[in-house]
């Protein structure tokens, strides 16, 4: 039996610095220098006053599930052994929202407000992807 590689997402020139940070183990986003306007996923412009001014910042990494969903039945054959498997929107604390998985939990006990904090998923050489789980007591 052969196994079919995951797609991986698109390293692009905008998103480089996001995917260098999660390879040291950390998650930043652009914040705009004329507003201060956190943003994500990266852009050439702040959405808010339309600057292209920006420095990434490092983010506490810690958040509450905003919504999710637990996928049974995958569209991508890559992805039909980890079924059921969950896709969560995270607010972060500082306010971005990030797709990612929640590990560490079982889909059942998965809850709207559930606290979560980043872990990181090394792939390959250039992707680590970040992923949540439930925040220790």
């Amino acid at each position: 039996m052969f196994t079919i590689d995951k797609p991986l997402p698109a390293v692009t020139e905008d998103g480089a610095p996001y995917w260098e940070a999660t390879r040291r183990h950390q998650l930043c986003v652009q914040r705009c220098e004329r507003c201060g306007h956190l943003r994500f996923p990266p852009a050439v412009l702040c959405p808010k006053c339309l600057a292209t001014e920006h420095r990434w910042v490092a983010l506490s990494g810690r958040g509450r599930i905003f919504s999710f969903i637990v996928v049974h039945r995958p569209q991508h054959p890559a992805f039909f052994a980890d079924a059921p498997y969950n896709v969560a929107i995270v607010e972060l604390d500082e306010g971005p929202r990030l797709h990612a998985n929640v590990v560490g939990c079982a889909n059942a006990d998965l809850r709207i407000g559930l606290p979560v904090e980043v872990v990181f998923e090394k792939i390959d050489d250039e992707i680590t992807l970040p992923k949540f789980r439930p925040c220790a007591a």
